[in-house]
This record gives C-alpha cells, sequence and structure tokens, in this order.
C-alpha cells in the first residue's frame, strides 16, 4: 500500500510558475514509475507528465511539453512537477499517481495508488 500526498497547488496568473510535490509514503518508490494526471470540471482525467524509477526517461503530453518539468528524488520519495509559462487552460485538479513497475504509462488505468489531487486554477 502506498498512500500519495499532493502539495503546492494554488491561484496564480497566466505566464507564472508554480511548482507541485507528492510525497510518498508507506513504501519506497524509488523502484516504480510516477505519473501526474490533471482534471478539469466536466472532463475527463488527462495525462500530464511520467517519469521512469531512475528519473532518467520521461514523457509528456503534446500539451504541456517545454513548460512542465517532472521529476524525483528517490532519496525524499518524492516526484515534482515544475510548472512554467502556465495559462488559463491548465486549471484543473492535479493529481499524482504510482505504477507498481518499471515502465512509464499514460493512462490512468495503469496506475495502482493515486493521491487526492490539490487544485491549479490560473488567472487571466
Amino acid at each position: 500500500q502506498v498512500q500519495l500526498v499532493e502539495s503546492g497547488g494554488g491561484l496564480v496568473q497566466a505566464g507564472g510558475s508554480l511548482r507541485l510535490s507528492c510525497a510518498a509514503s508507506g513504501r519506497t518508490i524509488s523502484s516504480y514509475a510516477m505519473g501526474w494526471f490533471r482534471q478539469a470540471p466536466g472532463k475527463e482525467r488527462e495525462f500530464v507528465a511520467a517519469i521512469g524509477w531512475s528519473g532518467l526517461s520521461t514523457y509528456y503530453a503534446a500539451s504541456v511539453k517545454g513548460r512542465l518539468t517532472i521529476s524525483r528524488d528517490n532519496a525524499k520519495n518524492t516526484v515534482y512537477l515544475q510548472m512554467n509559462s502556465l495559462k488559463p487552460e491548465d486549471t484543473a485538479v492535479y493529481y499524482c499517481a504510482v505504477r507498481m513497475t518499471l515502465a512509464i504509462a499514460t493512462t490512468p488505468g495503469e496506475y495502482d495508488y493515486w493521491g487526492q489531487g490539490t487544485q491549479v486554477t490560473v488567472s487571466s
């Protein structure tokens, strides 16, 4: 069992930055792939970014590539999402998730444990 807690969300103006954190407990996540997803009101949960167990492999949704950066600190059992040049369309609840394998995945059903989410609101 893995517990994930996201933090760092908030209200920011367009063009601004936020850094989300996802702290894991209950089990080390150093051997597992991690992902960030988001869900806006009335929309399905969508993939944002994923990172392999070592941090060397990353993958991004086309809509965020070049603006958002996923990273991890396995010593702290924590994954991060640095969000720069934010746009109003980035407004959503952001969730982190762990996939109990080494390989990256991009669909929600391939992840095993989820956090409760943190709200990000970008004003125009």
